[in-house]
């Protein structure tokens, strides 16, 4: 099927773990709510063949937080389904300030899919952070100094 890309600006929730589950019930309410094909996100996660061969392309795809910035490994299976922080210096990189808000996540995320166009070479966009499949980043989002979103963003297939 090959690879997907999905971004999403979720409203942060006290914990990057209680985002991820609100934004994991909201996205399965929309993919599979009027299907009955799976009757929760458990038993859809547990349909381990249609997970490991195709999966939803979507956020579903990722079922854990991690708490590093270390890039995963394609060759750890653990590593497989992780939804990891951008490092702060990178954060700082892309977006000019270490408290980027929901637009300018937006913005920088618009401008990075523009350059992936056929006459673009490569670049270092934040889209090139995340570089194995199967997994995401995050970046925690603020309006004025308080964290009210998270901007996330990764690839599922192959």
């Amino acid at each position: 099927m090959g690879a997907s890309g999905w971004e999403y600006v979720a409203p942060f929730k006290g914990t990057v773990e209680e985002s991820l589950e609100a934004l994991h019930a909201q996205v399965f309410q929309d993919e599979y709510g009027d299907d009955d094909t799976y009757e929760s996100l458990e038993e859809l996660w547990a349909d381990e063949e249609f997970m490991g061969e195709e999966g939803t392309h979507s956020i579903l795809d990722i079922d854990r937080v991690v708490h590093t910035t270390t890039a995963p490994s394609d060759h750890d299976v653990r590593d497989y389904g992780t939804l990891r922080p951008l490092a702060p210096e990178r954060v700082r990189h892309h977006f000019g300030t270490e408290h980027p808000t929901p637009d300018r996540f937006r913005e920088v995320l618009a401008r990075s899919y523009a350059s992936m166009g056929p006459r673009s070479g490569p670049g270092e966009t934040l889209l090139d952070e995340c570089r194995m499949r199967w997994t995401g980043l995050y970046v925690v989002l603020h309006t004025g100094d308080e964290p009210t979103h998270l901007g996330i963003f990764g690839f599922s297939g192959d």
